[in-house]
């Protein structure tokens, strides 16, 4: 007997526009140019050997990783971010479920970061109308192209909507499936097909303007062909609100994404791993990435093992994690689980405590 599920259609949706929202993108992002808060003299050696390690990973045509939290999108820095794949320093991006959201947030609506406390005591947190459909909308759509998570958001960005097959063409698409080999597009179809009758969308272009798309990482990203790849976790994000969410679209968009990830760690040698801000989602698709990356290697006789992993931070730490390994567990240094995670996977791994912003800044700079 399936446990009862709660009823999302019955939900009072409310238009997103009606949200006040504690962040403008055009009053508070950062512009490259800006100047950071000077690091400490530990820090900038710490950031020579990180910028001198990205630049011969590049010379190398290695790659160069670059994996966020949401506050990484929150704090404005979309810009910069953009300014290092459009000089070609960053070669992947990677970032959680929320920072998804809010990039989308900042380049649908130019504004983002509701309060939390307030809206859920009203029943309202999370439960707004454009946010979760045109989101979930592009990773049904996504799903059936064949596209990851970030990929299928940063094309409805990049182009400014979103176009819906017709249900004759997508009923003939399924009637006539044949091959083996393309049974995840069939049941992608058969799911577009569902999200179509129950929202009765029309077929054709569905236009989606972004106003404040030039703010975008990931249009940006999209528009230079470089993966910015979307890690959620079910139930983590606001779309899930939303009646338009679709748990097998979730899925299909993660997977390709996790899969895209665990292609550049395939190609980490020599390469750099940067992990800022994300206590949980980078380390945590890192090892298991890495893991499959080094089989693969080894099958054909090879070791990843000259890889540089930078983990930036605000929590204090002095611990030399490379001269001294894992700290005994009565250092407060042992419950920086990311920390502890990257000091396992080989290579050389430093860390940084830093601001996203002054880190970011800094790094844009150096690299000049």
């Amino acid at each position: 007997m399936p446990y009862p599920q709660l009823d999302r259609s019955k939900l009072v949706i409310k238009s997103l526009t009606q949200r006040p929202n504690k962040l403008s993108i055009l009053k508070d992002h950062v512009k490259p140019e800006q100047t950071p808060t000077p690091l400490g003299t530990r820090e900038m050696k710490m950031m020579g050997e990180l910028v001198d390690r990205i630049k011969a990973a590049r010379r190398a045509a290695r790659p160069v990783v670059l994996a966020f939290g949401a506050h990484t999108i929150k704090n404005g820095l979309a810009p910069v971010l953009i300014r290092l794949m459009e000089q070609g320093w960053i070669t992947h991006l990677a970032t959680n479920g929320a920072g998804i959201i809010h990039d989308w947030e900042f380049a649908y609506l130019g504004q983002s970061s509701e309060d939390v406390r307030e809206n859920v005591s009203r029943g309202e947190f999370g439960i707004w109308q454009e946010t979760g459909f045109f989101l979930n909308l592009a990773l049904i759509i996504g799903a059936y192209e064949g596209l990851g998570y970030g990929e299928s958001v940063g094309k409805m960005i990049g182009r400014e909507g979103l176009n819906i097959p017709a249900r004759d063409d997508l009923i003939s698409e399924i009637s006539n499936f044949k091959s083996s080999a393309a049974t995840d597009r069939l049941a992608a179809a058969a799911d577009l097909l569902g999200v179509i009758r129950n929202f009765d969308l029309k077929p054709g272009w569905m236009a989606v303007p972004h106003p404040f798309k030039a703010f975008s990482a990931q249009a940006a990203a999209y528009r230079l062909g470089i993966p910015f790849t979307g890690h959620p976790m079910i139930g983590h994000d606001i779309i899930y609100n939303h009646p338009m969410n679709h748990g097998a679209a979730i899925g299909r968009t993660a997977l390709r994404d996790f899969l895209s990830f665990s292609d550049s760690i395939l190609r980490l040698q020599d390469g750099v791993y940067m992990s800022v801000g994300s206590a949980v989602m980078s380390p945590m698709i890192f090892e298991k990435a890495f893991s499959m990356a080094q089989n693969l290697a080894l099958q054909g006789g090879l070791r990843i093992d000259r890889h540089f992993i930078a983990v930036v931070d605000l929590a204090e730490s002095t611990w030399d994690w490379q001269t001294h390994g894992e700290p005994p567990k009565d250092n407060p240094a042992y419950y920086l689980r990311y920390c502890k995670t990257f000091s396992r996977m080989g290579g050389a791994m430093r860390y940084l405590c830093a601001d996203n912003r002054d880190f970011l800044l800094a790094l844009t700079r150096m690299l000049g």
